[in-house]
């Protein structure tokens, strides 16, 4: 099963469960909780785009001119599903978790 980038035509409000410390734990989307893998190395960053450098360089949109705080993390929806990489994106300001894109981990 490959998810790409071009599934998800806009970005999709989702639920995300964080730690104490502000780490993701797990991700609620299409009617599953999807448990964050702790050891599948997440990533954390913040930037004015959608991509991991900072993004799109040509962007005027207001929102991309603020850092964009970004999470990439691996999940499962249970111990026999597939792993797959979500990428988690929120706008400053907002309390709302957007998912960006969903790929296989491996």
């Amino acid at each position: 099963m490959t998810l790409t980038a071009e599934a998800i035509h806009t970005l999709v409000e989702i639920a995300v469960r964080f730690s104490p410390d502000g780490a993701p734990l797990a991700v609620r989307y299409d009617g599953g909780i999807w448990a964050v893998d702790p050891d599948g190395g997440a990533a954390h960053w913040f930037g004015r785009g959608s991509g991991r450098d900072g993004g799109d360089s040509a962007a005027t949109d207001i929102e991309h001119l603020a850092s964009v705080e970004n999470w990439r993390v691996q999940a499962r929806l249970n111990s026999d599903s597939a792993l797959l990489t979500f990428h988690l994106q929120r706008s400053p300001g907002s309390p709302d978790w957007l998912l960006a894109d969903i790929t296989d981990a491996s």
